[in-house]
C-alpha cells in the first residue's frame, strides 16, 4: 500500500491547497525516466514523513487543468506548498536527500 496519494484536476485544491499540511507535489508523466527513478525515493518519504507532510503526485498528461494552472512546462516539477500557498518549485530528477531538503525547510 502506497502511502504516496494520487491527486486529479478534481481532488487537487482539497488534497493540496485545502489544509494546513507541508505539501510536496510531484507533476510526473508516465514514460518520464527521471520521474520514475524518483519514484522509490518518494515512497520511502511518503512513508517517513507520515503524519508530518504529504507526498502527492499529479500525472501532469492526464490533469490538464492543474498542469496549465501551474504552468508545467516539463516533468518531473516538484512543487512545495503549505497553508495552500505555493513556497518552492524545482524542475528535473532530484535525489532523496533532496526532496528530503524540500520538505524540511518548512515543517
Amino acid at each position: 500500500m502506497s502511502n504516496v496519494i494520487d491527486v486529479t484536476d478534481a481532488s487537487f485544491d482539497a488534497q493540496v491547497l485545502g489544509g494546513k499540511d507541508v505539501v510536496l507535489v510531484d507533476f510526473w508523466s508516465a514514460g518520464c525516466g527521471p520521474c520514475m527513478a524518483m519514484a522509490p525515493s518518494l515512497e520511502l518519504l511518503a512513508e517517513e514523513y507520515q503524519g508530518r507532510a504529504k507526498i502527492v503526485k499529479v500525472d501532469a498528461r492526464n490533469n490538464p487543468e492543474t498542469a496549465i494552472r501551474f504552468a508545467i512546462r516539463a516533468v518531473p516539477t516538484l512543487m512545495v506548498f503549505k497553508d495552500g500557498e505555493r513556497l518552492e518549485t524545482s524542475v528535473g530528477g532530484r535525489s532523496k536527500a533532496d526532496l528530503q531538503a524540500m520538505i524540511d525547510k518548512y515543517l
